[in-house]
């Protein structure tokens, strides 16, 4: 189980650092466009991009890992609400395994704990 927990963290943390360092940077008008069909502007970028760094480096730590998972699935909650807001299903959906991740590693416990 804590090898499970291990690979886990270590996907959602860097799922999370990558995305928010990717969001400082849109890459293409593809990603630009699809931030602005769910209501998030260029304004809001950076701050969405602090947070999900800040929770990345959070999921590391044991007295923030609880609180880092929550904000996790919050976020990713949202941006499945927004989706439905504008009547993009499609990533509503892509977003339900990706929920799951925080899901399963609050269940499994930080994992570096002795």
């Amino acid at each position: 189980m804590k090898i499970v927990s291990i690979i886990l963290l270590l996907i959602s943390a860097f799922l999370s650092i990558k995305h928010g360092w990717d969001a400082f940077q849109p890459t293409n008008a593809e990603q630009t466009k699809l931030m602005a069909n769910l209501g998030i502007t260029k304004d809001i970028m950076p701050y969405f991009s602090v947070l999900s760094i800040l929770i990345g480096l959070m999921l590391f730590l044991p007295q923030t890992f609880f609180f880092a998972n929550v904000l996790n699935a919050v976020t990713i909650v949202l941006i499945m609400a927004l989706s439905l807001k504008a009547g993009d299903y499609k990533i509503a959906l892509i977003e339900i395994p990706f929920l799951a991740i925080p899901l399963i590693l609050i269940w499994l416990k930080y994992p570096f704990k002795f």
